[in-house]
């Protein structure tokens, strides 16, 4: 446990921003099984969800969720799998 007022604060800190890192990666988790399972019936229903997943995996990678590479390896197989 943390001693120290400014120890106490970083804890604070770190507790938030994991509940929006773990926010964002949920939201990106989920569109993107919604364009998988889209993808097996209606490809031009999954196409529209497409710049959508792409936003936010983005997003993710700006915000240092996920590394650049990741995001990129994404947006590549899901635009395979729509294609």
């Amino acid at each position: 446990m943390p001693i120290t007022q400014s120890a106490k604060k970083a804890v604070r800190g770190s507790l938030r921003k994991k509940a929006f890192n773990d926010a964002r990666k949920r939201a990106m988790k989920e569109i993107i099984k919604k364009i998988e399972k889209l993808s097996k019936t209606d490809k031009a229903g999954a196409m529209k969800l497409l710049p959508a997943a792409f936003k936010i995996i983005d997003k993710a990678a700006q915000k240092k969720v996920i590394k650049k590479n990741n995001a990129a390896n994404k947006k590549s197989r899901l635009s395979r799998l729509v294609k």
